[in-house]
């Protein structure tokens, strides 16, 4: 009966719900780390060695909303999402598509643009050879569908969450997101 009292003691560190909640740590820290590629233009690229396009300046838009800095760190593909589920990044702004399969992994933003999913192609990719077969019957083939574009984070971290939307909100209402995607995103 003597290690009860140590046990009681121990029981919140080995509590799921024990971790520190993402905005504490951003805001401990002072910035958001946002991970990206910077290789596809519109979205984020580098001019010489300047970070830029629409999701640099959202993200610069969301960490100031935040009252925080906006740390971005340039990694690949293969790190980006492992990187965001790992901790070793708070989230990924890089053209990600809000797809079912992502959902059960993450935890995302509100959508910040719905493009159409040819646009995601990575700068340097070379364009692919298309093969058109027509059916039988006439009917035209179809346009690829508009994606959501959003946020993802680590699951589990419900004020960060809030806080996002929150920040979002802010820029959506002000019209400082249709402002970008005026700049960025239109042709």
């Amino acid at each position: 009966m003597r290690f009860l009292p140590g046990l009681i003691c121990l029981l919140p560190l080995l509590s799921p719900l024990a971790h520190a909640e993402l905005i504490d740590d951003v805001n401990d820290r002072g910035e958001l780390r946002i991970a990206l590629e910077a290789n596809t233009p519109p979205f984020n690229f580098k001019e010489g060695d300047t970070l830029t396009g629409f999701e640099v300046e959202l993200g610069q838009l969301l960490a100031n909303e935040l009252d925080v800095r906006a740390d971005f760190i340039v990694t690949d593909e293969a790190d980006l999402l492992q990187g965001v589920e790992s901790g070793k990044y708070d989230v990924a702004l890089n053209h990600i598509a809000l797809t079912p399969e992502l959902k059960d992994r993450f935890d995302f933003s509100e959508p910040y643009g719905k493009v159409d999913s040819q646009l995601l192609a990575k700068k340097d990719e070379q364009p692919r050879p298309m093969v058109l077969v027509q059916a039988l019957t006439e009917e035209k083939p179809k346009a690829a569908a508009p994606v959501d574009l959003a946020i993802p984070f680590q699951k589990g971290n419900p004020a960060f969450q809030a806080s996002l939307a929150s920040a979002m909100q802010r820029i959506r209402a002000d019209g400082r997101l249709a402002a970008l995607t005026e700049k960025w995103l239109k042709p």
